[in-house]
Parts: C-alpha cells; structure tokens; sequence
C-alpha cells in the first residue's frame, strides 16, 4: 500500500479488470453523487414513498436479528448513511462506512456529524465512525482497514431511498470485481462474523423478462430493459457476469445494473468461506417476518403499510411488485468464533468527522 497524491493505492494482480469497467463504475458513482438528500416533505411526496418505507423496514430487521451490541460493522456501499440511525439503535461499537461516490460520503459525514439539513438528523451517535471513499469491488480493503479489522458484521444493502450506492450487484459486471468484492468480505469479517445484504432477485427479473412481449417490461413506478444482445431471453450458464440491464425507478434508480445468478454467487461465496444462512425474496421475507409482533410494530410506525388508524396510504399494488425484484440474504464466514476481542481498533473512529478525516483510496494497476 502506498500513497500517491493524497490517495491511498492498494491493489493486485490477481484481480485486474480493463480500463473500460472503471470509466462505466465512475459514471454510476457520478450519477448517485449528483443525487441530493430530499427534505421530509420531498420524501413524503415521492411516488415510491411506501416502498422506501418497506425496504427500510426489511433493512431494519435484518439488523435487529444480527447485529449485536458493541459490534464493529464495516458498511460497503454505505451510500448517504441513511442506516446510520439502524446502527444507532443496535448500539453497535464502532463503524466504517466506505462508498465510490464523493458526493454520498460527503452527505454521509454531514448525516454523522449532525450538519445536514433534512429530517432524519436526531441526537448524537454514540458510536466512533469513519469514512473511506474508494470503491469496495476494486480496492483491496483488508490492506486499507488491516488496524481495524476484523469486523462482527459487514453490511451491503439497497438503502432506503434506493440511492444503492455500490451495492453487492455492482460488482457483477466482471468476475475480477465480484471475487474482489466477496475476497473483501471474507477478509474483513472474524470466524462466524455476519455479511447482510440485499440486492435484485435474478430469478424474478429473467422470470418477467422471458413473460414479456420484447425486452422491456414494468409497471407505472419502474422498468427494466435488455439489449437486443439478450433478444433470444437466454443466458449462458458458462457466462454469469455482465449481464446487463437499465433498471429505472421513480424518484430513485436510472442506471445500468447486472444480473446476480444468486446459485453462482453462493458457489463463489462458498470459495471465499462464505457460507449461506438463508436467502429469501422480500414478499417471502415480509410474510415470515410480519408474524412477529415486534415488526408488526415496527412496520406501523414506519408506515409502509399505513397505521391502521389515521387512514394513511398504504403501499401500492405497482410498488408491492417492484419489491419482488430484491431479496435479503445471510452469510456467515466459516470458522469458530473467537471470544470478542477488545482492542484499539475503535481509537480510529472519531465521533466528530471532519472533511480531512475522510480516506481516499483506490488500486494500483
């Protein structure tokens, strides 16, 4: 690892990928960086607003089910820190939020520290948090946070507001960057350490794309649309990676994304001692989940289904199906866990982020 510029490099060969993947990951940053975080009355207005809801409210669980107080957690694709809150309220011990775009780390720190101006700012947190801005599928992370490391959980989720930031799909357009990507995970997490995540269900997407009558298909808030390369609906077993397609979501999505085969992101998982714990499609996830009545509760006063008692609206059929699109999974890294160390690591954390405390790493070709 050297530095260069003020930027820290880290990379290696194992992982090379062409000049032309980097330019396309740039412009996908460029294009969340321009979003802007939205005001309460803005969010409130959004055609999406109860799938925002519902996504948060999936996100919030899965947290509730894994992370455990004091746990260090290292969040890939953290985006504008919309699950700094869901953090808060697991009362882990220590965070580090890495995101490509320069734009969403900079609304991340005005989130942490308090300065933003819009309706999620609350109290302080109590945890120490820091802030990388590289990106997680090319960049070599277990050299960037080697003092940090290991985490109890790593985190790479859709976020609320959809703005996914690099999400672990992301990093489906070549081989290098998904074996990058989960080689990171692996790397980062302790013995029986927890990776959370939620990305596009690959099986519902091919399943409308091959019930549509061309290559476009979706409802009045999204649609999705393959290039004529895919015309014939069939994808080689042989290719799993760079199968592209437009994905655009009201309020929230227009930009390219790639098919996740998840039985080939299991196998490959698998390489990096990842094991799976379960995978679920949301609409299975928020009807096994909905029958605890602490997410009963949480799901009320998040709202996505209304609170049953002022006649709020609820979510729409058209959202409803765009939330069959995700699903939620679980992996654990393989190994015994030790008994949790205690250590310095948290000492790298500040509780108050300054625009010089943020890291800026990228890999060395």
């Amino acid at each position: 690892m050297v530095m260069k510029k003020g930027l820290v490099v880290t990379g290696d060969a194992q992982f090379l990928e062409d000049e032309s993947t980097k330019i396309f990951a740039r412009k996908v940053a460029d294009h969340y960086s321009a979003r802007t975080n939205q005001t309460l009355e803005e969010r409130e207005a959004s055609p999406i607003i109860h799938l925002k809801k519902l996504n948060n409210w999936i996100k919030s669980v899965l947290i509730q089910l894994y992370a455990r107080r004091g746990d260090a957690v290292v969040d890939l694709a953290c985006g504008k820190g919309g699950d700094l809150i869901k953090w808060d309220k697991a009362k882990i011990g220590y965070y580090v939020g890495i995101d490509i775009a320069e734009g969403s780390i900079e609304d991340c720190r005005a989130r942490y520290n308090g300065d933003a101006d819009h309706h999620q700012r609350r109290k302080k947190f109590t945890f120490p948090a820091r802030l990388i801005c590289g990106d997680c599928y090319e960049v070599r992370l277990d050299k960037v946070l080697e003092e940090d490391a290991p985490f109890d959980v790593c985190s790479s989720q859709v976020t609320d507001s959809f703005d996914v930031g690099f999400a672990l799909h992301y990093s489906w357009s070549t081989e290098a960057r998904a074996r990058r990507a989960l080689a990171n995970v692996s790397a980062l997490l302790r013995p029986g350490g927890i990776c959370i995540g939620t990305m596009p269900d690959a099986n519902v997407i091919i399943k409308k794309l091959r019930e549509a009558k061309g290559l476009v298909f979706g409802n009045s808030v999204y649609w999705i649309r393959f290039d004529e390369e895919f015309s014939e609906k069939k994808f080689k077993s042989s290719s799993p990676f760079g199968i592209k397609y437009k994905f655009h979501l009201e309020d929230a999505v227009d930009c390219p994304e790639w098919i996740v085969p998840f039985h080939v992101f299991k196998s490959l998982a698998e390489e990096y001692d990842l094991e799976l714990v379960f995978v679920k499609n949301s609409h299975v996830f928020v009807d096994e989940y909905l029958k605890r009545p602490d997410f009963v509760e949480l799901m009320r006063r998040l709202g996505a289904l209304g609170d049953g008692n002022q006649g709020q609206s609820t979510l729409t059929p058209d959202e409803w199906e765009v939330a069959y699109l995700y699903l939620a999974f679980i992996l654990r890294k393989r190994g015994q866990p030790e008994q949790k160390r205690v250590n310095s690591r948290r000492d790298k954390g500040k509780m108050q982020i300054s625009k010089e405390d943020i890291m800026y790493v990228g890999s060395e070709i």
